[in-house]
């Protein structure tokens, strides 16, 4: 199936809504259609529809979900373009050329939904095993395009369909896993500024490696010569294990998952640094706690929890979490450590991490100094933000100094 421009079902825009749109959004809510005209309950989950403005002019081409707040997602404004497999490898190959020109080895996220244009795609790229995910109705639908079109353009010898995220619910989606072509492996070889991971593709978390780090871990690596590390939320030891790679002379790693530690030991031991890599499994703030209590202190920590607010609703009571991990943190540091924070809370600000940190450096009594923040860190370059969309903005990363 695929979204032609040929009698195609229209959804038209209330006239107060649609100067958003026009404006680039990719995004169309429920309440935004007028349904008088053109009634949602006509429609199927993922059908293609024409966007129309209040005068019923072309203004974009997309799909629709009748049953879901998010109602329409749109992806072209071009009235002559047909969402076929042509289309697809199109979009395909624009995020590749973008991608090509940065990064040195085939590791990173290949497409990533509204940043390129492809609402409700994900597919990350290692080497030559893709994970893909589809996260709408829409993009469901195409499914055997997009695998088509990645592997004419890849040619991989592994694609794994990752469709267990929990927005596939709110569409209407089964959750699967899947291997759509070859055989996929436990475990795959990725390399991230110049070290050396295994990643369980199939089994482990989000789409298996959390790319978007990739620059903040490469801009830590001129701070830890010599330096004990702490990587709270290690998960693979992605942090841990490139600080000790280049210089670091001890690591310690903090998960709750046992099977992500291991794999971590794994790591450490492909890196030849398994000597001087320890891990501690356990909640983190009770790891924290621990710490503190039995007198350790780190040079370097790095804190990248997982979302603390998930929906805007739980605003209060995240925000209070990130103050009181950072505050564990800080309690850890030594007189002039340095702290690498990071959030990726949609609802949480800049400004809400950095008041974060700040209070957590006045909490810990023993330290009668002050912090100075040194980098402000982003998502990488292949997590681009769509400038209509602020959701594509998600990830925060602090590099804070702490002097007396």
């Amino acid at each position: 199936m695929s979204l032609s421009n040929l009698s195609q079902p229209i959804l038209q825009l209330k006239k107060k809504e649609e100067r958003r749109i026009k404006n680039g959004h990719l995004w169309i809510y429920s309440n935004e259609i007028d349904t008088a005209i053109t009634p949602l309950k006509n429609m199927t989950p993922g059908q293609a529809v024409d966007i129309r403005d209040s005068g019923n002019t072309f203004v974009g081409r997309g799909y629709v979900n009748p049953n879901t707040l998010l109602c329409a997602r749109i992806l072209t404004y071009n009235a002559a373009q047909i969402i076929d497999a042509s289309f697809f490898e199109s979009k395909i190959t624009q995020a590749l050329s973008v991608r090509e020109r940065y990064f040195p080895s085939p590791y990173y996220r290949l497409i990533y939904g509204e940043g390129d244009g492809l609402p409700g795609l994900i597919v990350d790229r290692y080497g030559d095993t893709l994970s893909a995910q589809l996260t709408t109705a829409g993009m469901e639908l195409h499914k055997e395009i997009i695998a088509a079109a990645l592997m004419k353009i890849l040619q991989p010898k592994t694609l794994i369909w990752r469709n267990d995220h929990s927005m596939r619910a709110t569409e209407g989606l089964d959750s699967y896993v899947e291997t759509a072509h070859g055989t996929a492996d436990d475990k795959t070889l990725i390399i991230e500024n110049g070290v050396s991971f295994l990643v369980p593709v199939r089994e482990g978390q989000k789409t298996g490696w959390f790319f978007d780090h990739g620059d903040n871990r490469r801009r830590m690596i001129p701070f830890i010569k010599n330096q004990r590390v702490l990587d709270v939320f290690s998960y693979l030891g992605a942090w841990s294990i490139q600080a000790l790679v280049n210089g670091a002379r001890e690591a310690w790693a903090i998960d709750s998952s046992a099977s992500a530690l291991e794999i971590s030991q794994e790591n450490a031991k492909l890196n030849q640094v398994d000597s001087q890599f320890h891990c501690l499994k356990g909640d983190a703030f009770q790891q924290l706690k621990m710490l503190h209590q039995n007198g350790e202190r780190f040079d370097v920590i790095c804190l990248d929890p997982p979302a603390f607010i998930k929906r805007r609703k739980d605003h209060k009571e995240g925000f209070l979490a990130y103050q009181r991990i950072n505050e564990l943190a800080m309690k850890l540091l030594t007189k002039t450590g340095l702290l690498i924070t990071s959030s990726c809370s949609l609802h949480l600000s800049r400004a809400e991490l950095v008041h974060a940190i700040n209070v957590a450096n006045s909490a810990d009594q023993s330290f009668k100094g002050t912090s100075q923040i040194l980098i402000q860190g982003h998502q990488n370059i292949d997590h681009p933000i769509h400038p209509m969309i602020p959701e594509t903005n998600y990830l925060k990363t602090f590099f804070v100094n702490r002097y007396e």
